[in-house]
């Protein structure tokens, strides 16, 4: 286990280059931010990071530079002072070596990308400390959750399956942590890309029971990226389940809350009934600020 000094000033680090990312940063103020000389800050950066402060900034503005030329109808030229290139060449070849294309062709073709989305490296270790898997939904006084049912349409799903994940940490130990970047990068996605234990009638054998995808259109003829696959889902309701909002590093209480009120509910009570066939049960990425967010399968209870 590293110090949580070290972790400390790391995830300084991290904060000051998500807040200043759209202007020139230098290792100067990042090391004012770790507490730091700027050689120790630069070791113990790429020691837990595994890149140095500047590759890691570079391969965040560009793939917050995908996104933007993704979703928007921006210049190249534009987008690259936007974030921090001095020049249209310059960024066109920074763009290439991500990603393999020049962002004139991604904007207009808009393919999936291989999206640098780095982690919170005190959350990540703090994980560690508390614990994975059975461990994350255990809560002895669960707090109030917010209940809802929502329609879900005939959608398609791009998914990564692992071997043997039954959970979040199983999975990237076994499939890596890089898929969600490239499940951000797909254009046509109804939401946002999901955490998912998907029932036997869509496993194929041999696969994992958790896995991470994004729902596009019934539709959806678009490419599906190298060792994903595209699996057709019917329309179906899924009660969603959101807790309280919660501090960022105390994710995996919040998890725990939503996981016992889940294990005992009764969803006859409203007129339903769960239909895990129906879909994938899913979980959205925690994200303090709304609480977790879960949800599963039901159908309504016909009554005569």
């Amino acid at each position: 286990m590293e110090s949580w000094e070290k972790i400390d000033a790391v995830q300084r680090m991290q904060d000051y280059i998500e807040e200043y990312l759209a202007e020139p940063i230098t290792l100067k103020k990042l090391a004012q931010a770790a507490g730091y000389s700027p050689w120790h800050s630069t070791r113990i950066f790429k020691e837990l990071l595994g890149k140095t402060p500047f590759e890691y900034i570079r391969s965040l503005r560009l793939s917050q530079a995908a996104i933007k030329l993704r979703d928007e109808d921006a210049k190249v030229i534009d987008v690259a002072f936007d974030f921090v290139f001095n020049s249209h060449e310059g960024f066109t070849r920074a763009f290439s070596k991500q990603f393999g294309m020049r962002p004139s062709q991604y904007s207009k073709n808009t393919p999936p990308l291989q999206l640098f989305m780095p982690n919170s490296i005190r959350d990540y270790y703090l994980s560690l400390q508390k614990g994975a898997g059975e461990n994350m939904c255990k809560k002895s006084k669960p707090n109030a959750v917010f209940v809802q049912v929502v329609d879900r349409p005939g959608r398609k799903l791009i998914v990564k399956r692992g071997t043997n994940a039954t959970h979040y940490f199983e999975y990237c130990d076994e499939v890596g942590c890089d898929v969600w970047g490239i499940l951000s990068s797909i254009k046509e996605a109804l939401y946002e890309p999901i955490g998912m234990w998907m029932p036997e009638n869509l496993r194929s054998p041999g696969t994992s029971l958790y896995t991470q995808g994004v729902e596009v259109p019934a539709d959806y003829n678009g490419i599906v990226p190298e060792g994903f696959e595209l699996v057709d889902l019917q329309p179906c309701k899924m009660m969603v389940f959101q807790g309280r909002p919660y501090d960022d590093e105390n994710f995996q209480e919040a998890i725990g809350e939503v996981g016992e009120v889940m294990k005992d509910y009764d969803p006859e009570i409203y007129g339903f009934t769960w239909a895990d066939e129906d879909g994938p049960r899913f979980q959205l990425a925690p994200m303090g600020y709304r609480g977790y967010i879960e949800a599963r399968p039901v159908r309504q209870i016909n009554i005569r």
